[in-house]
């Protein structure tokens, strides 16, 4: 299991608020299949980090690209492979 850093900006801080329950509701799912290490947002309201655990690039861009946040449009989204 490889760990993927999805950095998410912040473009629309209003929309966000409205996607955000989805955003919540779509990690929790993931995070109960052992698909999320670690989220959270950032103290400085930017954005926020998902690190998710998968066994390819491919897999961690098809999580994070289906991200509510990343689908409306409301973060954009930075994918990097992160070693522990």
């Amino acid at each position: 299991m490889v760990y993927y850093a999805a950095l998410l900006h912040m473009l629309d801080a209003k929309r966000n608020l409205e996607v955000r329950p989805r955003h919540i509701e779509y990690l929790d799912e993931l995070d109960q299949k052992g698909k999320v290490f670690a989220r959270g947002p950032f103290g400085d309201g930017s954005g926020g980090l998902v690190i998710y655990q998968a066994d390819s690039y491919e897999e961690a861009l098809e999580l994070a690209e289906n991200d509510p946040h990343v689908i409306e449009k409301v973060r954009h989204l930075e994918l990097k492979e992160w070693i522990i």
